[in-house]
């Protein structure tokens, strides 16, 4: 059978590629017969016949563009990623400028504000706790077992317990007896002079300085640290030990809580699974699309062009490894298959190494390293500037 070969000459036509990617851009329609004229050329011809057709170079700068559109889509992904995840998947990502943001960043943080108890993705719940006389040891598993619905054994995690002595501003008056006042009760005293409404601090803002204030506070802290057993509590495998031990020393019936907030851990694992639906989850989903040949610049149509040329280099190193050698009269003629094959492979290697390699240089990290650099530089040259006098 005989099958025509590159004939010097091409009419591109849309519809001769397999994609039809770019087949109604005018300027890919316009490039796509002198791509292939240029690419005959620099594979020999008219010197020696290339065993190529069209549609094969058609094939070839098709795939080129794609790639280079590739190349460039993939380095915008990995250099926005944080700010494009969880975005609009339908977003004309194509015609759109990028700039970072912190949602991500704040995102990702949340997990440390559940654990600081400063905000975060997880409900801090409030539960209380009866105090019994005499006992120190709480199971606080057992307590969850009776009083949050639903719980499931080892799902409960203590944040915080609200064990501690009473704040020494109560016992500002009588720092020993809890109430009244030093020498006796001075409420018909406060009355008379209409300060009975005012709490102490409040009264003391009107009748005493500050300091005053806090020196008696810290009179009566330190009274209590030394005097007193301090108050403390350990949680250890949700058992709740507290100090000192609970007395009655009201008499009568002791009723007394503990206030503590928990969370579930089966909700601070649930956390970190967000509905997806309709946003960009993995890399895959970002909506990047085949690039628009027309606004491609100069630049980017030479590399287009030597891939392109790497592409049907290879694509004729298969074709004519089909025959080794060629018998003719006499002799026999060897083809080059494997040159042309080892050639185009390390050909388009090193166009993708550097597309990638420009990308890099062109990253936001390497422009702030080089704008740092620069403004550097500009400092020590504007150092050796001599410095006017001024003499008056």
């Amino acid at each position: 059978m005989n099958i025509p070969i590159w004939p010097g000459s091409s009419s591109f036509h849309p519809g001769e590629t397999p994609f039809g990617f770019y087949d109604n851009d005018l300027e890919f329609e316009k490039d796509a017969d002198k791509v292939a004229k240029f690419c005959a050329q620099r594979l020999g011809y008219p010197i020696v016949d290339i065993e190529l057709q069209d549609i094969q170079f058609y094939t070839a700068f098709e795939e080129a563009v794609t790639v280079y559109g590739n190349e460039i889509y993939a380095y915008k992904v990995r250099e926005n990623y944080l700010s494009l995840e969880g975005a609009d998947d339908t977003v004309d990502i194509n015609e759109k400028i990028i700039t970072p943001t912190l949602a991500r960043i704040i995102a990702i943080s949340e997990q440390y504000g559940v654990e600081a108890g400063s905000g975060g993705n997880v409900d801090w719940y409030d539960g209380m706790i009866d105090l019994e006389e005499g006992k120190q040891e709480y199971d606080l598993n057992e307590w969850a077992d009776k009083n949050i619905p639903h719980y499931k054994k080892g799902d409960l995690q203590i944040m915080r317990v609200f064990f501690e002595a009473t704040p020494a501003i109560v016992r500002y008056y009588d720092p020993f007896a809890g109430g009244g006042a030093a020498g006796g009760d001075i409420s018909a005293g406060l009355d008379t002079f209409g300060f009975g409404a005012y709490s102490a601090a409040g009264l003391d803002f009107v009748l005493m300085p500050v300091n005053y204030t806090i020196a008696t506070v810290q009179a009566i802290e330190f009274n209590d640290t030394v005097r007193r057993s301090n108050f403390s509590f350990e949680v250890h495998n949700n058992k709740l030990r507290i100090f000192p031990i609970p007395r009655n020393i009201a008499g009568g019936t002791y009723k007394s809580k503990l206030k503590i907030q928990y969370l579930l851990k089966s909700e601070e694992a649930d956390a970190a699974f967000v509905d997806g639906n309709g946003r960009i989850k993995v890399i895959s989903d970002v909506p990047y699309v085949n690039p628009i040949y027309s606004d491609i610049n100069s630049v980017g149509r030479s590399w287009i062009f030597e891939y392109t040329l790497a592409l049907c280099k290879e694509m004729l190193g298969y074709v004519r490894g089909k025959y080794s050698t060629v018998p003719i009269p006499g002799a026999d003629v060897t083809l080059n298959q494997s040159d042309l094959i080892t050639a185009a492979t390390a050909e388009k290697e090193a166009l993708i190494d550097r597309l990638r390699a420009y990308l890099d240089e062109t990253s936001r990290e390497k422009l702030l390293e080089r704008r740092t650099q620069e403004s550097d530089f500009l400092e020590k040259e504007l150092g050796r500037v001599p410095f006017t006098i001024y003499i008056g």
